[in-house]
């Protein structure tokens, strides 16, 4: 009624109105009304629309596949700002595999160009992407909660839910000058404070998770909980990145690499016959001939947006692996002027952790490999 009379809303309507939305956004099951995450749709319906609408015309497909990063950008910064979890890039980006995968099938097999080996290969390569990812997806490595402060948590929290929270990993919002904003995963107002023990070792406090936790630890804003040796929360799993799964992580983005490349490679030998990939990726005459060549090539040109960028990610964990650094400790290094800018900046080394290459994956082989020991402070 106000928008139709033109007149202001009160503070706080339109998230209201989003959030009952959201809410009320249900499908019908045997066991009672199952919710839909809101961000997981987007990718869904948008997805398909533009590739279609980008194969019409050379100019059409410039405009999108140009204008998509961008969007994406845009939506993980304000979301990022925000401090919400978001299952619109885990959905994007499993969607985005299916349906290449789906227009792989469909419009370049049937050419007859590509033989039953190469799909096999190319289907073996996606499953072990699918398989070492849902093993990034599981337990970073959580440090356990207090008894005491998960029971004063309960009691003291207000009732207000957790926005963006989708897949249960402990979300928790809290509100009030209490908490204080978080900036690089840790708490902007609360110190980095160290009990000190008689040995002169020092370990760090978290003042919102209320316990001690081990060297390279860290706080993640989004999930809420202590992570051992965090490296990242990342938007892509919605999930951080540590101790438990950061070489399942490694193992999923290799893969994909793997994989995304050699489908690029026989699409392209496909579509432009007689021409290696790369100078056909950007001169490839009658691509736009058919409909279905237009459609192949525009996915190509999609595939290979997004292989670029999980390239720079893999690229940067590698050398980060290589000086035995975190990302989060490469951020904290920057803010506090405390590392050094190697190879052209794209690795920052703390010098703290760093004992040469080969002991230094020796060490990130070994993540997880045996259970971490609890101190006699931990179990009183």
């Amino acid at each position: 009624n106000r928008w139709l009379t033109c007149k202001s809303l009160p503070p706080g309507a339109l998230e209201r109105i989003a959030d009952t939305v959201a809410d009320r956004l249900r499908i019908p099951w045997f066991a009672g009304a199952v919710k839909i995450n809101v961000s997981l749709v987007p990718p869904l319906v948008l997805l398909p629309v533009f590739l279609h609408v980008a194969a019409l015309h050379f100019l059409l497909g410039l405009v999108i596949l140009t204008s998509l990063p961008v969007v994406v950008l845009w939506y993980y910064y304000l979301t990022h700002r925000r401090k919400e979890r978001t299952l619109f890039f885990l959905s994007l980006g499993l969607f985005s595999l299916g349906y290449m995968y789906y227009v792989f099938l469909q419009e370049v097999v049937p050419r007859g160009h590509v033989g039953y080996s190469q799909v096999v290969a190319l289907t073996c390569g996606l499953i072990l992407m699918l398989a070492a990812l849902s093993q990034a997806k599981k337990d970073p490595g959580y440090l356990p909660i207090p008894a005491s402060n998960e029971k004063s948590s309960h009691r003291g929290l207000p009732n207000k839910s957790v926005r963006g929270s989708s897949n249960g990993l402990h979300g928790v919002t809290t509100s009030g000058a209490a908490i204080g904003r978080a900036v690089n995963g840790e708490a902007k107002g609360y110190p980095r404070m160290s009990a000190e023990e008689p040995e002169g070792v020092k370990k760090d406090w978290c003042a919102k998770c209320q316990l001690v936790r081990p060297a390279r630890a860290g706080h993640c804003r989004l999930c809420g909980r202590c992570v051992r040796r965090l490296d990242h929360h990342c938007v892509w799993i919605n999930s951080c990145v540590g101790e438990q799964n950061h070489q399942a992580f490694i193992l999923a983005l290799s893969f994909f690499m793997l994989t995304s490349v050699y489908g690029i490679t026989l699409t392209l030998h496909t579509v432009c016959r007689g021409r290696t990939p790369f100078v056909a990726l950007f001169y490839c005459p009658g691509a736009y001939s058919d409909y279905s060549s237009a459609l192949s090539f525009t996915c190509v040109w999609y595939c290979a947006i997004v292989t670029a960028g999980m390239g720079y990610i893999l690229l940067i964990q590698l050398l980060n692996i290589s000086y035995n650094v975190t990302e989060r400790e490469a951020r904290l290094a920057l803010r506090d002027n405390a590392g050094r800018r190697l190879l052209g900046g794209l690795v920052i080394d703390t010098g703290q952790y760093n004992r040469g290459f080969l002991c230094n994956w020796g060490h990130f082989l070994s993540l997880g490999s045996s259970p971490p020991q609890r101190s006699a402070e931990d179990i009183v």
